[in-house]
């Protein structure tokens, strides 16, 4: 965002699907050398794994970076174990690049208002995974929220996000579900767990696909209590597949002041992310002798162990697959949801897909009523839709926005990634 001679970088992210320069965003596009500012909403990659290329690659940026603590601690981890899975997109920064751009990085608490270069900002909870921040940009009295990822409502573990205590001139919300609605929190654990349940219990195994952090804290949380109160099922075991395990539960375990009131009474009787029914397994170690549910990253089964573990499994149909999280074109989570006969494995060879597929949808994404809410909440003077589809913000997706009460003058605004954003509100 540019005004009055100061420019603002929102997130600094990859595109999950692609790879190399072709996953970065277009930096071509701007002078890094006039950005004042980058505000981190949240540790995933899609909005914080390109920020080493930045600072490293693109030597006339001088600007300042912000994120939360949590997010800075997650950050790390998470960018360790990206830069061994991808080698740091094909090669465009190493190891000692992350190091030089995280020494870079400030941290500030939620409600901690900090000014730099006469940009006012302040952090907001945004729900969706520990430590995201929605962001309140004020320029010259001109009042910019940036929401990232969010969710107004409470889970397992997190707070829904806050309603910031402002009217702003202009809010960029996320609009990743479009109209569409999540169904109820009990309703999709319990279709979860009949799922899971299902698979295991006629033999197969059954593989969670899951980002390393965030929902699979969350659906690791289910899986414990639901094996604590199905006594049956304890002989299966369960197993949370991942290089990043260790290391994250430590970062869970240290901000568990920063999660809801239900898990901060559970965590003054006993550390709930001390499982006594799922192990910590990585991958050279996983024996597959027989039913067994494993929790595995990546999310949307691209590479790593998930989807060598969905290549082994996938012919049989006893097998099972639940895909509980946000998946994208073109990547292989994206195309199961369409339950092909084929899929291609690692290697490029075409194997009969048998197995079953179960998506039920656990991404702490705003949907089309907790979005309408929230713009009705903070009655913004314009709105910008991102992080969304064409088949998900088109026209249909601004009608809910355009027809809030008392909104004669809001302007719901969409652009194709890519597309020019000059002066887009103008008054």
């Amino acid at each position: 965002i540019e005004y009055q001679s100061r420019r603002v970088l929102l997130d600094c992210g990859v595109h999950p699907a692609k790879s190399g320069i072709g996953a970065m965003p277009f930096f071509d596009e701007i002078d890094p050398a006039s950005i004042d500012l980058v505000l981190i909403t949240h540790f995933h990659l899609d909005h914080s794994a390109a920020l080493p290329y930045l600072t490293e690659k693109l030597a006339s940026f001088k600007g300042r970076i912000f994120m939360t603590h949590p997010t800075k601690a997650i950050y790390k981890i998470m960018m360790t174990d990206y830069m061994q899975v991808s080698g740091g997109e094909s090669g465009l920064y190493n190891e000692h690049d992350l190091q030089r751009s995280f020494d870079k990085i400030e941290t500030v608490d939620y409600h901690q208002e900090f000014e730099v270069n006469g940009i006012r900002v302040t952090g907001y909870n945004a729900g969706h995974v520990l430590g995201a921040a929605m962001w309140l940009v004020d320029i010259g009295g001109v009042k910019v929220l940036y929401t990232g990822d969010f969710s107004r409502i409470s889970d397992r573990h997190l707070m829904g996000a806050e309603t910031p205590p402002v009217s702003p001139d202009v809010l960029i919300v996320e609009s990743t579900y479009g109209v569409q609605v999540h169904e109820p929190r009990l309703t999709r654990e319990k279709r979860f767990t009949d799922a899971v349940s299902k698979i295991v219990t006629r033999g197969g195994r059954c593989l969670i696909p899951v980002f390393a952090l965030g929902r699979a804290q969350e659906l690791l949380l289910i899986l414990e209590e639901y094996w604590a109160d199905t006594p049956s099922l304890r002989n299966i075991p369960v197993y949370f597949a991942s290089s990043l395990a260790s290391r994250s539960m430590k970062v869970y375990q240290t901000y568990i002041n920063m999660m809801n009131e239900r898990l901060q009474r559970e965590s003054d009787l006993r550390n709930p992310f001390q499982f006594r029914y799922i192990r910590e397994v990585k991958q050279h170690e996983f024996q597959d002798t027989g039913p067994c549910v494993v929790v595995a990253s990546p999310g949307m089964l691209q590479n790593g162990f998930s989807r060598e573990l969905f290549d082994r499994w996938c012919s049989n149909e006893i097998n099972g697959v639940v895909i509980a999280g946000y998946a994208v074109e073109p990547t292989l989570a994206k195309r199961l949801m369409s339950l092909p006969t084929e899929v291609e494995t690692m290697t490029g060879e075409r194997v009969p897909r048998l197995c079953s597929v179960d998506q039920i949808s656990f991404s702490a994404h705003s949907d089309c009523q907790q979005t309408t809410g929230f713009v009705e909440a903070i009655r913004p003077r314009h709105v910008a839709l991102v992080h969304g589809g064409a088949d998900r913000d088109g026209p249909t997706a601004t009608t809910p926005l355009k027809h809030l009460p008392g909104h004669a003058s809001l302007h719901a605004r969409q652009w194709k990634h890519g597309q020019p954003r000059a002066d887009p509100f103008p008054g």
